[in-house]
């Protein structure tokens, strides 16, 4: 399926970059920019640069960019007119297309076909349950009972599935999906033999619905792509599996994925606090009754991509367990990596007995709000609470205790706040303090070497070697033990570049390199009236050619445009075909806004700012450019003069190489540079 450009170009207009990022990460203004940590690559310091005036993302850390379209593509692994019916969605922009036929459903990736089969699926399981009479009697009512309006139970997707053999994989055949897409989405399961009841049918099927006889949940990527489904049965078969889950597919990772994700994102950067829980239904009633800030892990334990997720939202965790204490405590083993990647983290129990469904049923959302405010303690209150209640007063086990604690403080990466939870930890234990920052360093110390070890092991990895991760979060004397480790500034990631070029770049790549920058960001700028910028780079360097091949691509595009009376923008370069010229032009476009002047202006110090010494500027770099080139062009002559004797030529390279040299010198004048003849 195609969409005509026009609406390419409405869905791009209306798409504001800020908007699009910020449904994903969340953004603080800077200056007139905005930044966030890169959604891209894992940082704990932002360097992700949103660009509100060009339209366009930068990541100094990792070097990704690009628009808004380029964005949604990288991030939800998606084809470019995927993304373009993301944003068209979102801005409710119609675009008229047909009906994908099995053949053009065929030619899409692989990830894109899985989106869309797994999307006819949730709008087929909902259908059944609003308007089927097995959906409503047994699906719906089991939703009625549970308290879901209609209004959630569309939010969150609900849906039913018949108990029949094959009638998703029926329905969906019947529209063009192929059944092996069927079965790569985890939707239906292909069969050892055929039941019974089929064996005289030759055409039977030999897949069957994996969900059948179940109320299903719809699992949504941060997006809102329905990526996998779980499932619950409702009879009473011992022989059925209660609840069942999507497999891994190439859309669905269970350790990437949380349940509720898309709805509860705007809410939880709103209430900056992400509330933590254990089911599927937990989640959707405490939506329901308002606490909208709510996600759960589905059963599974915490992981590290999970925690993440949850990062690019706020740094604010808080986990609500029911009154299990040996499930609590088994819990709280896994919840050293959250400290670890720097978010805070607390805990709240509920009463016995209750979980968030049925709490929050029992006394209202104001009433569960008012227990959470009460409740919460932080993780390493609530881990050394717990601990000391169980040691008791044997000594051993307090001594295993405050190894726990001070095992804990050490993952957090902040150097302040393990100090003050040192501090508090060993008032509440009546430890001396000291101690606790002995210990503590040792432990630091074991840390950094196992990712010494690690890194030894990994020699080819283009990764910057795990110590160095530890180097930039922790720095120590090994005379002083007065307190924790202190932090030191992490070290620059390396930024790749777009651009292919040898490991050693000679300076006419860097003029190139800023000759291209000028015109991609100032081309139609008038230096004098009537005189733009492009023009007067195509009358000065109109016969020179670029050693950079990227390079002399953007140039020769400027030199033809030019031809045709026409001066190329910005956004032909961003939006181009090329992915390498579209990175090219993004990094040189933020090339300039990653110094920004904010930090002068918030102290009233003048800068000029670029565009008011263009023309000076495009001079020197012209002048610079040309130089180079005469330069370049001179060490040829002098090889081809030593290793040609012709005398003819000889006289020609000769002639040649005063006349190079009169130029070199002239422009070496205007540049205020003593060359060497």
């Amino acid at each position: 399926m195609r969409i005509n450009q026009d609406t390419v170009e409405r869905i791009k207009l209306a798409a504001d970059i800020v908007e699009v990022v910020g449904d994903f990460i969340s953004l603080k203004k800077r200056g007139a920019n905005y930044m966030a940590c890169c959604p891209f690559h894992n940082e704990k310091s932002p360097s992700f640069n949103v660009n509100p005036v060009r339209q366009i993302y930068k990541c100094f850390g990792c070097g990704v960019g690009g628009d808004s379209v380029k964005f949604v593509m990288e991030l939800e692994k998606i084809g470019y007119g995927e993304a373009l019916r993301y944003l068209a969605k979102k801005y409710n922009i119609e675009i008229e297309e047909q009906e994908a036929s099995p053949e053009e459903i065929n030619r899409q990736n692989e990830r894109e076909s899985l989106l869309i089969v797994l999307n006819f699926a949730q709008q087929n399981f909902q259908n059944l349950l609003m308007t089927h009479d097995e959906g409503q009697a047994i699906g719906l009512s089991y939703f009625r009972n549970r308290g879901f309006n209609d209004q959630t139970i569309k939010l969150f997707g609900l849906g039913y599935s018949l108990n029949e053999w094959d009638n998703l994989g029926k329905a969906a055949t019947q529209r063009g999906y192929n059944i092996e897409l069927l079965e790569k989405a985890g939707l239906v399961i292909k069969a050892e033999r055929r039941p019974k009841e089929d064996e005289r049918n030759a055409q039977a099927t030999r897949h069957y619905d994996r969900f059948r006889g179940r109320v299903v949940f719809p699992i949504h990527n941060v997006s809102g792509k329905v990526i996998a489904f779980g499932a619950r049965i409702l009879t009473n078969d011992k022989t059925q599996a209660k609840y069942i889950n999507s497999p891994e597919t190439e859309v669905y990772h269970k350790s990437n994925s949380l349940y509720g994700i898309f709805q509860a994102k705007n809410a939880i950067r709103q209430e900056d606090v992400c509330y933590l829980v254990e089911g599927y239904t937990d989640v959707i009633s405490l939506h329901q009754a308002g606490i909208q800030n709510v996600v759960a892990s589905s059963g599974t334990s915490l992981t590290i991509e999970q925690i993440r997720l949850i990062a690019r939202f706020t740094p604010n965790i808080t986990i609500l367990y029911d009154g299990d204490a040996a499930g609590i405590k088994a819990a709280l083993r896994g919840l050293d990596m959250v400290l670890e990647e720097g978010l805070n983290v607390s805990l709240v129990t509920l009463p016995d007995g209750e979980d968030p469904d049925s709490y929050v049923y029992k006394v209202g959302a104001e009433g569960f709000k008012a227990h959470v405010k009460q409740a919460t303690k932080d993780f390493i209150a609530f881990k050394t609470e717990m601990l000391l209640r169980e040691a008791g007063d044997n000594p051993f086990k307090r001594a295993e205790a405050i190894g726990e604690i001070v095992g804990s403080i050490a993952k957090i990466p902040d150097a302040i706040k393990r100090q003050i939870f040192t501090q508090r930890t060993a008032a509440t234990m009546k430890v001396d303090e000291q101690t606790l920052l002995s210990e503590g360093n040792k432990l630091l110390r074991k840390q950094i070497d196992k990712v010494d070890n690690q890194a030894a092991k990994e020699k080819n990895r283009n990764a910057p070697p795990a110590k160095q991760e530890w180097e930039g979060l922790v720095s120590f004397s090994e005379e002083s033990e007065v307190g924790f480790l202190e932090e030191s500034p992490a070290p620059a990631a390396e930024k790749p570049s777009p651009i292919s070029t040898p490991p050693s770049r000679s300076r006419l790549f860097y003029q190139e390199q800023e000759c291209v920058r000028l015109l991609i960001n100032y081309a139609s700028v008038e230096l004098e009236p009537n005189y733009p910028l492009c023009r007067y780079a195509v009358e000065q360097l109109t016969e020179l050619n670029f050693e950079t091949p990227q390079f002399e691509h953007i140039w020769n595009s400027f030199r033809e445009a030019y031809g045709r009376n026409e001066i190329l923008n910005t956004n032909y370069f961003i939006d181009h075909f090329d992915p390498d010229i579209q990175l090219l032009a993004v990094d040189l476009v933020s090339k300039y806004d990653q110094y920004s002047l904010d930090d002068w202006e918030r102290k009233q110090i003048e800068v000029p700012t670029e565009i008011k010494r263009l023309a000076e500027a495009a001079y020197k770099n012209f002048l610079w450019i040309k130089l180079e080139t005469l330069q370049m062009r001179r060490k040829q002559v002098i090889s081809l003069i030593v290793d040609n004797p012709d005398p003819v030529n000889q006289t020609a390279l000769q002639l040649e190489f005063i006349h190079m040299n009169e130029k070199i010198t002239t422009i070496a004048n205007l540049l205020g540079n003593v060359v060497s003849g």
